[in-house]
């Protein structure tokens, strides 16, 4: 859907030879017929960005689209407290399975081996 915002907002052009127009309608290859009565919305130079980002048209475009994917996400809100819970849970797992791990490996680590040496049968 992204895409398809995208180049509607950039896909204005003039219409290919032999293609008739109606009055105050454009050509868009993007849109379905290719004949759109909306006007070019997006013009270079039309806003001023703070950071001094040339406002070209396609820089426009993807902020719009951008910007309608962003507020068209109803469950963004609930996804962040989901994973600010999983994140705590994660959290307490993985210290509880450090502590398990310390306690498990504990006398594995610290033991110490030691061979006795047996003497050698004379007999054989």
């Amino acid at each position: 859907l992204e895409d398809y915002i995208f180049h509607l907002l950039m896909g204005y052009a003039d219409p290919p030879p032999g293609r008739e127009l109606e009055p105050n309608q454009h050509y868009n290859p993007y849109f379905p017929g290719g004949a759109l009565s909306m006007a070019p919305p997006l013009f270079d130079e039309q806003v001023e960005y703070a950071d001094g980002t040339p406002a070209t048209v396609s820089q426009m475009a993807k902020d719009v689209t951008e910007f309608l994917t962003w507020s068209s996400d109803r469950n963004h809100d609930q996804r962040k407290r989901v994973l600010f819970k999983v994140i705590i849970v994660v959290g307490m797992a993985a210290v509880l399975a450090g502590v398990y791990k310390r306690k498990k490996w504990a006398n594995i680590k610290t033991r110490k081996v030691m061979y006795k040496n047996r003497p050698v049968p004379k007999d054989i």
